[in-house]
């Protein structure tokens, strides 16, 4: 059996996107070298029977942490938070696990290699969000012409979630890193450290959020291991891409156009995409034509 895990989770809203990032993966030839393995937050029984006939195990989603009900709502698919930090634990026979959000598709197969290779050693593997073609990073409210109150993700979350002054500052103006796709080998120190910042985190902060900002703690305040990997990797920028024609795929919007490797329908520019597969965007193509095409897969 192979040693190397791909590893999602969903509820039965999310269950469509799901099932297409488990498509993306399997038109792959090299995916007969990883296993997928699935989190169950809430599918309905039909949605697992057609994913079991595609994947190689099913789990049903804990709460590994526990955390209050006020602070769920019901809302089953926030384990998302709180299992990615435990995958060991739902698939131990693996070496490797590589995390892909369900709302993200595997549009080239080398960066999920990349993932893998950047975990060697024990180390995490992951993209952050600070890019060329991202833009702005921080933002500031400007008191001043000269003087001005900087505000980061990092920062933000940092404080909400009870962090000390002395951490958030830290890891205030570091990358952001997108614990939406990572990789960890299961004997790395990084998922102990992990779960103890994401108790923390989910003692005073909101859930949502919490598995990223104790990552980025892991990372930058108790020195952990990682390697970066190029936000092509993880891309969740969807109105700024370009497409190849000649290639039929989506790319960097710069030179070299560098073909993206995983489409992440995050955030709120893709709200309207993330559930209706009938809207189009308008895309650029490398020969400064625009075309309209889906962002979602299409087997």
């Amino acid at each position: 059996m192979s040693n190397r895990a791909i590893v999602s989770l969903a509820d039965s809203k999310y269950f469509e996107l799901l099932n297409e990032l488990v498509d993306s993966i399997l038109r792959f030839k090299e995916s007969k070298e990883v296993k997928i393995c699935i989190l169950d937050a809430g599918l309905e029984d039909y949605q697992i029977k057609i994913l079991e006939n595609k994947v190689y195990k099913i789990v049903k989603a804990k709460w590994d942490i526990q955390v209050p009900e006020y602070k769920v709502r019901g809302r089953e698919w926030l384990k998302s938070q709180v299992s990615r930090a435990f995958l060991p634990d739902y698939f131990p026979a693996f070496k490797k696990y590589l995390w892909i959000d369900a709302d993200a598709w595997v549009n080239d197969w080398s960066c999920l290699e990349m993932y893998f290779k950047g975990s060697d050693n024990n180390t995490l593997s992951i993209s952050s969000s600070a890019d060329r073609s991202y833009g702005r990073v921080l933002k500031a409210d400007w008191i001043f012409s000269n003087i001005a109150f900087i505000k980061s993700q990092n920062y933000k979350h940092a404080k909400s979630s009870g962090f000390s002054n002395k951490i958030a500052r830290e890891v205030a103006l570091k990358p952001h890193l997108n614990i939406g796709v990572f990789c960890l080998e299961k004997d790395s120190l990084h998922w102990e450290v992990w779960q103890k910042n994401l108790h923390e985190a989910l003692k005073k902060g909101r859930i949502f959020g919490s598995e990223q900002i104790a990552m980025n703690i892991t990372i930058y305040c108790n020195n952990m291991k990682v390697e970066i990997l190029p936000a092509y990797c993880n891309w969740f920028l969807i109105n700024n891409l370009k497409y190849d024609q000649n290639n039929s795929t989506f790319v960097e919007p710069y030179l070299p156009n560098h073909k993206i490797g995983i489409i992440h329908l995050a955030g709120k520019t893709a709200d309207k995409y993330r559930f209706d597969k009938n809207n189009l965007i308008d895309v650029k193509t490398l020969d400064n034509q625009t075309v309209k095409k889906n962002i979602r897969f299409i087997n």
